[in-house]
């Protein structure tokens, strides 16, 4: 007997029905309330179907309540589905516009919600909460069932400067900061909105440092916000190095080092 016979007679009528159904309506990932019409089926019944086919590996449980189709592989996608308002950030949003050459093994979702890392199929995925006025700057990827938000390229790079520990590396942000081709008044715009002086100084600084002349308008932005506040250049270095007085930045990153970085980028 064909493999494929031995699975369909595994199932029964109602599972069969269900599956049929998903496919009718072209759904890969889906909560339980989403496919409750599915025949009009009580609570109590489409859980068992769901739970039956969940131990016949045709579904695949993501968390309580929320599942996909077991032969669906998207990450991206998934990561988003499992809050209502997640989007693809930081260090996987820096991989997906060419900025890193490194992969990151997790999953960074950014979303207002709080959610505790969770684990899909082998992927990580990991939920940055920020405050309302923080979620902006959201486009879309891919079509269909493979559509999925993520930070544009602007918002991703403030984001990083912002949360640098989601980046990757100041190194590597460094790097992507000096590779991007950026618009100022989107840079701008979303500076404005995460409101953190000290990010705005340290991108200030570094597009003056490496001579963006797209730029200009951002820089003369940002020099608007410098205060009495000495901040580092790298948030999680040490406090030793050159004060630049126009920024009231210290360098615990030297220029000739952030050359350096950008010119031996590996």
């Amino acid at each position: 007997m064909a493999k494929g016979t031995q699975i369909t007679k595994s199932l029964t009528v109602e599972q069969m029905e269900f599956l049929k159904y998903l496919d009718n309506e072209e759904i890969q990932l889906f909560t339980l309330d989403a496919v409750r019409d599915f025949t009009g089926r009580g609570t109590k019944t489409l859980n068992e179907i769901i739970e039956n086919l969940v131990r016949k590996d045709f579904v695949y449980r993501i968390e309580r309540g929320k599942y996909c189709r077991s032969t669906f592989r998207d990450e991206h996608v998934t990561g988003t589905f499992i809050v209502p308002d997640g989007t693809i950030a930081y260090w996987s949003a820096l991989h997906l516009y060419g900025l890193t050459e490194q992969f990151p093994n997790t999953i960074f979702v950014q979303t207002t919600l709080k959610k505790n890392p969770v684990t899909v199929m082998g992927t990580h995925y990991r939920f940055i909460k920020v405050a309302v006025q923080k979620r902006t700057g959201i486009i879309y990827n891919g079509y269909g069932n493979y559509k999925y938000p993520v930070t544009d390229l602007e918002k991703t790079i403030v984001d990083c400067f912002d949360l640098p520990q989601y980046s990757g590396g100041y190194a590597e942000l460094i790097r992507a900061f000096a590779q991007a081709t950026l618009d100022a008044g989107k840079l701008t715009d979303y500076c404005q909105k995460i409101n953190n002086i000290a990010v705005i100084k340290r991108i200030g600084f570094l597009a003056e440092l490496l001579e963006k002349k797209s730029l200009e308008t951002f820089t003369a932005f940002a020099r608007t916000k410098v205060n009495r506040t000495c901040n580092l250049f790298d948030p999680f270095g040490n406090k030793k190095g050159e004060i630049i007085s126009d920024w009231n930045l210290r360098l615990n990153i030297s220029k000739e080092a952030i050359r350096a970085i950008i010119q031996n980028p590996y």
